[in-house]
Parts: C-alpha cells; sequence; structure tokens
C-alpha cells in the first residue's frame, strides 16, 4: 500500500490523520476557523471554497487562502470546492470547475485538491494532471447523501479513481440502517488489502455512521474528518473525540 506524504505527514500509516473542514462565508471566519483548527490538534484543515462568498473569484480564492496558509503556517490545506449535487452550498458550472480547482492547484498555497468523479473521467483525470504537475495531491471523492451504493458500487468507484491516478480516494454515503455502516467498513477492509493500492477514506455519514469515523485503524481508512467548530457534513465529531478514541483504538491494537 502506497502512503502518501504532505508536508512531512504521512497519510496511509498508524492512525488515520483529522481534517478538519472549515465551512465559512467571509474571509474573516475562514481565517478564525483556520487558528482554531490549528489550535485543536487537527492533522490538516479542509477550506470549503463552496461556503466562501466570493469562492468564484479566482483573485479572492487567492488573497483568502494565501492569508489562510499565513494562519495555520505548516498545516497542509486541503482545497475543496464541493458542487451542490454532492452535497456543497452552490451551484457551478463544469467549465467554472474545472478551471477553479486546476487554478487553485496553481497557486502554490494548498497541498492538496478535492477532485468529484462525478465530474467525468476525462475531466477528473484533466485536473488530476495539472495538480500534479503543480506538485499537489488529489483526493477523488464520491458522496452520496441519500444511501449507501452496493458493495460492487463501491468498489467500483474507487477503482476508478485510482486509475484516474488520484493519490486518496474518498467515499462518503448515508447509511439507511446498521447494515449499512457494516457494507461500508466490510468493503474498507476488503479494498484497502486488495482491491487498491493508496490510502482510501471511507465515511459512513450521520450519528448511525459514527463508527466508521473513530476506527479507520481497524478497518483501513486513512483519514477521517472531524470539528472544530462549525460541521461540515452529518454526523461530523469534535477533533478532541475522535482523537482520544482513536488514540484507545490504537493502544489496544498494539497490546494485543
Amino acid at each position: 500500500m502506497k502512503t502518501v506524504n504532505v508536508r512531512g505527514m504521512e497519510i496511509g500509516a498508524g492512525m488515520p490523520k483529522i481534517c478538519v473542514s472549515i465551512p465559512c462565508e467571509t474571509q474573516k471566519e475562514i481565517l478564525l476557523a483556520g487558528q482554531e483548527a490549528l489550535r485543536s490538534g487537527a492533522d490538516l484543515i479542509e477550506w470549503r471554497d463552496d461556503w466562501y462568498e466570493d469562492g468564484l473569484d479566482i483573485d479572492k480564492v487567492k488573497e483568502t487562502g494565501g492569508a489562510l496558509r499565513k494562519a495555520v503556517g505548516e498545516m497542509p490545506i486541503l482545497f475543496t470546492f464541493r458542487t451542490k449535487k454532492e452535497g456543497g452550498e452552490r451551484e457551478i458550472t463544469p467549465y467554472e470547475y474545472v478551471d477553479l480547482v486546476t487554478k487553485a492547484a496553481a497557486m502554490g498555497i494548498f497541498d492538496l485538491v478535492d477532485v468529484e468523479l462525478s465530474i467525468g473521467d476525462g475531466t477528473a483525470k484533466k485536473i488530476t494532471e495539472t495538480a500534479h504537475e503543480c506538485g499537489v495531491k488529489v483526493i477523488a471523492s464520491s458522496h452520496d447523501f441519500e444511501q449507501t451504493p452496493d458493495k460492487e458500487e463501491l468498489i467500483l468507484r474507487l477503482k476508478k479513481m485510482q486509475a484516474l491516478d488520484a493519490d486518496l480516494l474518498k467515499i462518503a454515503v448515508m447509511p439507511k440502517d446498521n447494515d449499512d455502516v457494516l457494507q461500508l467498513l466490510d468493503v474498507t477492509r476488503e479494498a484497502s488489502l486488495s482491491e487498491v493500492d493508496r490510502p482510501i477514506i471511507m465515511v459512513s455519514m450521520g450519528e448511525m455512521g459514527s463508527l466508521s469515523r473513530l476506527a479507520g485503524e481497524v478497518f483501513g481508512s486513512a483519514l477521517t474528518f472531524a470539528t472544530a467548530g462549525k460541521a461540515s457534513a452529518p454526523g461530523q465529531m469534535s477533533v478532541k473525540d475522535v482523537k482520544d478514541v482513536q488514540e484507545m483504538i490504537h493502544e489496544s491494537i498494539y497490546d494485543l
């Protein structure tokens, strides 16, 4: 299994890394949230640009992104514009999406960018190649806020993401019952052991799916999302709570 190194942090080794999302509207709120994330003990932050009031203005994105970089120092930053169809806050055309994400990757500010699988294989491949040329890692992502697809579909999505040469592969789905949560965990374990060769991020959303956010080290999920303030998705818990549970699980594993 490959790991991903970002500013000296190895994703895919040891305990799952903890990411705090920043879903804020103004530059001031974004910078305050970044500082709070830094104090929380999280490993990296995700700037949700779809929440930002000037999120489609490239110059404003660069200005605020640069200010965020100064505010958090060497903490890795993931740039994400979550589209409306995948749970984001605003509409964006495919052309605008490609232009925004590729230009964000070229700013020299962000360490990773999120690329949605639903944008289309060819387009996702193009964005990924451009990001890699800029020295930026790519998280390919797929979100379903309505259901948990069957096992075969989940594994197919992971394999498609890997074929696009994304560095990390992320799937977040909504469970309807405990069987859906167990299915996601089963896919996580199987995929991490045999189906793909790079770190995966698997999330079962909502309170029902909380186990998936906590037990990544057991099942093979390399990164989890938590809050240091406002949540960006259903079921997120605080950094402290997630870290406390992860450390207990880690100690238990290596005490066996």
